[in-house]
């Protein structure tokens, strides 16, 4: 073949396989939340190949049911005419019948699968799901704490398949089986008119069977759906932390968690497929009463002379013809019912508001100077009381302050307030006198560079993770960065599995296959490459050693300077140096100022810096004889 017929063949299937765009803008808004809007809202954006595929599947039962009165015309023409002039007095309609069965039922059924394949299942499929993240990803940080993450993925995957899968039913399968029917009925009532009857109720029953029987089995599948994104996710979270399973696990508690979500799998599959074994019975027993009237009414006919046997042929054939589709067609709208079911079960996920979201208006933030003010913020996770009360702290532009105080104090929710990761309650924050609920949430961010105790790693490349916060920064600028956090030279020996070498390298689900130490320089060059005007470093050195401490120690003083910092450390003396020192307890500040004036106050400051380097503190106040505990003890 030449280059020429290549280009045109290949031209051809993308002509089809590129007809829908997966990643057409629709807009950011809410997706509908009921299933029915919802496949609709989709369908809208497919209109042409579903069109198609409509009158493809229309076709394709008219063809189908066609054949067989084209079977029954050949045995009577063969009954009657003479074999030596057959091809001479009847040579149109053979020449139809080829037709149809050759040509037309082969273009049908070709058509209907590029259509559905080619057009439809890849790219639709992808624009649902591709629709359905974007808006789950931009929902807020508390949405993701209160479910799976494989649970919420999974609906996310099956969203797409079920919507397209569901109107490719419909519009194919279903309809090609409503074409066929009607055709069918036309036929028999055409040689009797008690066929046109029996099929009359027959139609009758098989939609009161399925409006009896078919909620129920929707019921089940939508509980079928549930329960698997469930155990999804129940999976995953294993695996994400397996370390954890590996080393507090002994007794297989695990199996336990995960054996149980696959029990309430199984009592959801028996419960789906009882209620399917009981809808198949029903079909299969109509339609042995179906196929039985016709048949001993078209014998009758026989019998009577007004039924020939070309047309008993043609008659049995569309009954039995009719007896497998409508079997089959139950499935399939067992199978709509089950995509429809998923849907349903993927928008109770996907399809919800945001509780955080841009105002209308909101403003870009351009670069700040780094001047925080928290007025009267109030925020107790809905819970009404607790966490944070009518605090009021101001930061100015380039100061360094430390926050100090036991676990539960409000410190990190104090910083995700900041970072807009939930919404204040009561009282405002502002960022250079930018209420930040007026600004985007995007450009918001933008002005921050996080280093937590978590350091956030993705399973790409470490290239890649230095860069996730400036994409578009150099090679050099990036070495330059893993330089500063004392972790370019070992990186410079890392390998994966795949021989992935250095900045190349991939380092594992959350960078499991690094160290704590590791994964922490990585997230630190991250923040020296995004280069943020405001700084915030919850716990970040908590996972270096001391002689890896003090060899990035001074690169974070540089990184600070000119920058405004908020820091939060269990290990007091990384911060004691800071501007100023905030202690909190219960959500307010009970004591600030710089290192040696809260040691000279003698508060709680001075209590938590004695637990540190002076032993246990005991009841009374006073340092007991036990060995110092562990720098973790200090507060959150």
């Amino acid at each position: 073949m030449s280059e020429k017929d290549q280009t045109r063949r290949r031209g051809l299937w993308h002509l089809a396989e590129n007809h829908i765009d997966p990643f057409m803008e629709i807009g950011n808004g809410v997706l509908p939340r009921s299933a029915t809007e919802f496949i609709l809202f989709f369908a809208r954006k497919a209109t042409m190949p579903f069109v198609l595929l409509l009158v493809v599947g229309g076709l394709a039962g008219l063809v189908e049911a066609a054949t067989y009165w084209g079977l029954g015309w050949l045995i009577d023409t063969l009954g009657k005419a003479d074999p030596r002039t057959l091809v001479a007095e009847y040579w149109p309609q053979l020449a139809g019948l080829l037709l149809l069965v050759l040509v037309i039922r082969t273009l049908v059924t070709i058509g209907a699968a590029i259509i559905e394949q080619q057009v439809i299942v890849p790219r639709f499929y992808a624009l649902v799901r591709w629709q359905s993240f974007r808006r789950v990803i931009d929902q807020s940080y508390a949405f993701y704490t209160n479910d799976f993450a494989g649970r919420i993925a999974t609906k996310v995957m099956q969203s797409g398949a079920a919507t397209g899968d569901f109107i490719v039913s419909i519009l194919q399968t279903l309809w090609s089986f409503a074409s066929f029917l009607v055709l069918t009925a036309t036929i028999l009532g055409a040689l009797d008119p008690w066929m046109a009857v029996v099929m009359a109720v027959w139609a009758i029953a098989y939609v009161t069977i399925a409006r009896t029987l078919l909620p129920r089995l929707r019921a089940a599948s939508r509980r079928m759906a549930d329960k698997r994104s469930i155990l999804n996710g129940r999976m995953v979270d294993a695996f994400t932390n397996i370390m954890a399973v590996k080393l507090f696990d002994a007794g297989r508690r695990e199996h336990g968690f995960v054996r149980e979500g696959v029990e309430e799998l199984v009592d959801a599959a028996t419960l789906q497929t009882r209620a399917i074994t009981v809808v198949r019975a029903a079909v299969v027993s109509l339609n042995g009463v179906m196929v039985a009237a016709i048949g001993t009414l078209a014998v009758w006919g026989w019998m009577r002379g007004t039924i020939s046997n070309g047309e008993i042929a043609t008659t049995m054939g569309l009954v039995f013809r009719l007896n497998q589709m409508s079997s089959w067609m139950m499935f399939n709208i067992s199978g709509l019912i089950r995509n429809y079911a998923m849907v349903q079960d993927s928008t109770g996920t996907i399809s919800v508001m945001p509780e955080i979201t841009d105002q209308p208006d909101a403003a870009e933030l351009e670069r700040v100077g780094g001047h925080v003010k928290f007025n009267d913020v109030t925020f107790h996770y809905g819970r009404g009381e607790g966490v944070i009360e009518a605090f009021n702290l101001e930061v100015a532009p380039g100061e360094h302050v430390g926050l100090v105080g036991p676990s539960g104090a409000g410190k990190t929710t104090l910083v995700n307030l900041l970072l807009r990761l939930y919404d204040v309650e009561g009282g405002k924050i502002t960022l250079d006198g930018h209420d930040i609920r007026e600004v985007t949430q995007a450009s918001l961010r933008d002005q921050f560079g996080v280093v937590s105790q978590d350091p956030m790693l993705m399973h790409r490349s470490i290239r890649d993770n230095i860069a996730y916060g400036r994409p578009d920064a150099s090679e050099e600028e990036i070495v330059a960065a893993a330089k500063k956090a004392s972790a370019h030279d070992f990186i410079m020996g890392v390998a994966d599995v795949k021989g992935r070498k250095g900045y190349d390298a991939h380092v594992g689900e959350r960078g499991v296959k690094l160290s704590g130490g590791q994964r922490q320089r990585i997230a630190i060059a991250r923040v020296f490459l995004k280069d943020a005007p405001v700084l915030v470093l919850d716990e970040a050195t908590s996972a270096l050693d001391s002689e890896i401490e003090a060899a990035i120690q001074e690169n974070l003083f540089k990184l600070m300077e000119g920058k405004t910092v908020i820091a939060i450390a269990h290990r007091l003396s990384t911060i004691a140096s800071l501007d100023r020192l905030v202690v909190m307890d219960e959500g307010r500040i009970v004591e600030t100022g710089s290192h040696d004036e809260l040691m000279k106050s003698g508060g709680l400051y001075a209590r938590l810096w004695e637990r540190q380097t002076g032993g246990f503190i005991a009841s009374g106040g006073k340092s007991g004889g036990r060995p110092s505990r562990s720098r973790n003890e200090a507060a959150e």
